[in-house]
């Protein structure tokens, strides 16, 4: 069995690396960039490929707004959907499914995003009810109240799954009181709180075009969008009030190791994330950090994988990500095990970590790592709906298409002692932050080996 596991390891390693030596170079496509008198960021790439449009636009609506309301932008987002001046519900609803088009709307920890795939040929009645969904929301009191309904049984039934709530613990204890720790989804008594008035307070605080971005890419002529795009939202008026950048606060640097117990009573095995602040999005390494993390924890054949599922059968996955935010970010080792395998699986985290540390990386294994990630960023921006988001990515992590254009550039000349130089300032190596979610009773007195521990109850 054990040499079959290594076979099927080997198999998908030459597979990998043989996808990324055929890797062809990627640049991103010409696109237009203006903006309205009202401030309004528009992004315009045409491709012609297949008759479709896409259009995201970003807005400054995220959590980190949220204050004392936690879970607002969220819930905020998912209204605007509720109906509009021009439009019903169950009309927008309607017109769109005839038609075989979609609008999304989410929120994030930073900003809010509404986005839209459809055929060329509907751009006029598709575009006008995005302009109304941005502009001339209605907040329909009913409707609201059934979002929040349904926002309350989500974070119940989100307790059950340790992965889904893991996240949030581990911002709380990462970030402290900054922005960045608060829950997008946020918690019952917040939830609860939140009326109709907020919802509508809140967006016009937050929903202004001289702080927001439209990007549409696809099938289309720039001239005649342009003048669409323009008279849809040129009269778009201004914000009043101006946003402060809540997340350009100062993130404070952690000088020991916490632990957050996180009680489950029912739980056969522990969750955990191990981790520690990390960087913005638009740090001038990110591609070197991407490279580095793909071969430490961000593949099937990672450093981490290797050794916490393969050659030790701990658990059925282990990885690492670095998540990136405008003005910070965070970094985290993540996987799951048995309750009686909590100290091993830990254990070996920490010295594949240490390992990282103390003994680097191979020229082979770098090689490895580039031709496996040269493989797999051209199809990250091959549709128009991801090169619409990428657009609105550029203009709020302030970043250029040289990203894109100096990628595989940038991975080729990633050298084993620049490598080294990359680990040592971003890979943490001790004042861990770590989040477990188990049966305390069970792991309680493993959780102190690794630093002062605090514990709540996952029911709380």
């Amino acid at each position: 069995m054990k040499e079959m596991k290594k076979l099927l390891v080997l198999i998908c390693f030459t597979v990998l690396t043989y996808s990324g030596m055929s890797a062809q170079s990627y640049k991103l496509p010409e696109f237009t960039k203006f903006k309205l008198d009202n401030g309004l960021t528009i992004y315009l790439m045409e491709q012609h490929d297949v008759p479709l449009i896409s259009i995201s636009a970003i807005l400054p609506a995220g959590a980190i707004y949220d204050g004392d309301k936690s879970g607002l932008a969220r819930l905020t987002a998912l209204s605007l959907k509720h109906g509009t001046k021009n439009f019903t519900k169950s009309k927008i609803d309607e017109t769109l499914d005839f038609i075989g088009a979609g609008v999304n709307v989410s929120a994030s920890k930073e900003y809010a995003t509404l986005s839209s795939k459809f055929a060329t040929k509907d751009k006029n009645s598709v575009m006008t009810i995005v302009k109304e969904l941005l502009r001339e929301p209605i907040f329909d009191e009913s409707e609201f109240d059934k979002e929040k309904s349904r926002a309350l049984v989500e974070l119940e039934t989100a307790k059950e799954s340790p992965k889904s709530v893991i996240g949030d613990y581990f911002d709380k204890l990462l970030f402290g009181d900054h922005v960045y720790s608060n829950s997008i989804s946020g918690t019952k008594e917040s939830l609860e709180s939140i009326t109709i008035n907020d919802i509508k307070n809140f967006y016009n605080t937050n929903f202004t075009p001289n702080n927001a971005a439209i990007s549409i890419a696809g099938d289309f002529n720039s001239d005649e969008m342009k003048e669409i795009i323009t008279s849809l939202f040129s009269d778009w008026k201004k914000g009043t009030s101006i946003l402060n950048n809540l997340a350009s606060q100062p993130i404070i640097k952690l000088l020991s190791g916490q632990v957050l117990l996180v009680n489950k009573d029912d739980a056969n095995e522990t969750t955990f994330y191990i981790g520690a602040p990390g960087v913005s999005r638009n740090n001038k390494d990110i591609v070197a950090i991407q490279v580095v993390n793909t071969l430490f924890g961000g593949r099937f054949t990672s450093m981490l994988n290797e050794e916490l599922r393969i050659n030790s059968g701990l658990t059925y996955g282990a990885g690492s990500r670095f998540r990136y935010y405008k003005n910070g970010g965070a970094f985290y080792i993540n996987t799951f095990t048995a309750n009686e395998t909590t100290e091993q699986a830990i254990d070996l985290a920490l010295e594949v970590t240490n390992r990282l540390h103390t003994k680097g990386i191979d020229e082979k294994s770098l090689s490895s790592a580039k031709n496996y990630i040269k493989g797999q960023f051209p199809p990250r921006y091959e549709t128009v709906n991801q090169l619409s988001d990428f657009l609105i990515e550029m203009f709020w992590y302030d970043f250029d298409e040289n990203y894109i254009n100096d990628f595989e550039k940038n991975v080729d000349g990633l050298t084993l002692e620049k490598a080294k130089k990359i680990i040592n300032t971003y890979f943490p190596k001790d004042n861990y932050q770590i989040v477990l979610i188990g049966k305390a009773s069970e792991i309680e007195k493993i959780a102190v080996k690794y630093g002062t521990v605090k514990q709540v109850d996952i029911k709380d």
